[in-house]
C-alpha cells in the first residue's frame, strides 16, 4: 500500500476512524486498525509534502515579467 493513491488512502483512513469511533471493536481489532491508520497517515503526509514542494507561484519581477517561484506558506498574494 506504500504507493496507494492519495484519495484511496484518505478514504481508507476515514473508514478506519469511523470504525474505531463506533466502539464495537475488540482490543486486537482496534490495535490492528490503529497500526494501519498510522501507516496511512505517514503515506498521506509524505504525499502532501511532495505536492507542496511541487507547487509554484507565478509572480512579477521588477521588470514586470512573470517568473515562477517556490510556494511560500508565510506569504499571501493579492
Amino acid at each position: 500500500m506504500a504507493e496507494a493513491k492519495f484519495e484511496t488512502a484518505m478514504k481508507r483512513l476515514e473508514e478506519i476512524v469511523s470504525k474505531m469511533e463506533g466502539g464495537e471493536l475488540t482490543l486486537d481489532e482496534s490495535l490492528k486498525l490503529f497500526e494501519e491508520g498510522i501507516k496511512l497517515s505517514r503515506i498521506l503526509n509524505k504525499k502532501l509534502a511532495e505536492a507542496e514542494r511541487k507547487v509554484e507561484v507565478l509572480v512579477k519581477d521588477e521588470a514586470g515579467k512573470l517568473k515562477a517561484e517556490p510556494f511560500d506558506e508565510g506569504e499571501t498574494s493579492e
